[in-house]
């Protein structure tokens, strides 16, 4: 009896833990979105250099710059290019089938595709996942509902939105074709909600 609640309390403890560190995590990226996003320093001609902090969470600054192009293939084989999607608001979000905080939050996707579909935002979800576990996309994205394209990642799609270090990992454009948001990890519904108008914002 005593060495069960001794494997108890561990097991109390590392939870704990665990809900701290994420916990943590959270308020550390609540506090950055707070901040001033950008550092401003000049260079040797005087003009204005944004130096984006969003490096620090593994993001490759691409706010306030033209999405890199790409034309991805879905699992039946159509062709998806992002130009397709010009004037509208364009979630990118690159995700996998083994990753748990991509199917936390590809529900919210789903409601808030329905929500703002209509007012011209749409998503396209690039999978991640190696070649060889790509047969369970179609299964998968049946399940969770997903009302958007899916599209097959590949490395010079990830190579151009920064080699995609963390997953999930979301590039949220404007209407004008221009990164207004990046987000790397699982962040809330509300901040995705968030980002979501501010591209519908950004007209061109």
């Amino acid at each position: 009896m005593k060495r069960n609640l001794i494997v108890i309390l561990v097991v109390v403890v590392a939870l704990g833990l665990m809900a701290w560190s994420g916990y943590q995590n959270l308020q550390r990226r609540r506090a950055a979105q707070k901040a001033q996003p950008h550092v401003t320093v000049l260079d040797q001609s005087n003009q204005t250099v944004q130096q984006d902090v969003a490096s620090d969470e593994g993001l490759p600054n691409l706010r306030g710059k033209k999405a890199p192009p790409f034309l991805l293939k879905t699992q039946d084989g159509r062709k998806v290019s992002l130009g397709e999607y010009k004037g509208k608001a364009v979630l990118i979000n690159f995700w996998a089938t083994w990753c748990v905080p991509c199917k936390l939050e590809m529900p919210w996707f789903v409601d808030l595709h329905k929500q703002y579909g209509a007012q011209g935002f749409e998503i396209l979800g690039v999978d991640e996942d190696e070649a060889k576990d790509r047969g369970q996309i179609g299964k998968f994205a049946r399940k969770i509902g997903v009302n958007y394209p899916i599209l097959l990642g590949d490395e010079a799609v990830s190579k151009a939105y920064g080699g995609v270090e963390v997953l999930p990992t979301s590039f949220y454009v404007g209407r004008d074709g221009k990164v207004v948001e990046e987000a790397a990890g699982l962040i809330s519904r509300d901040e995705i909600e968030a980002n979501i108008k501010k591209a519908l914002a950004a007209k061109d």
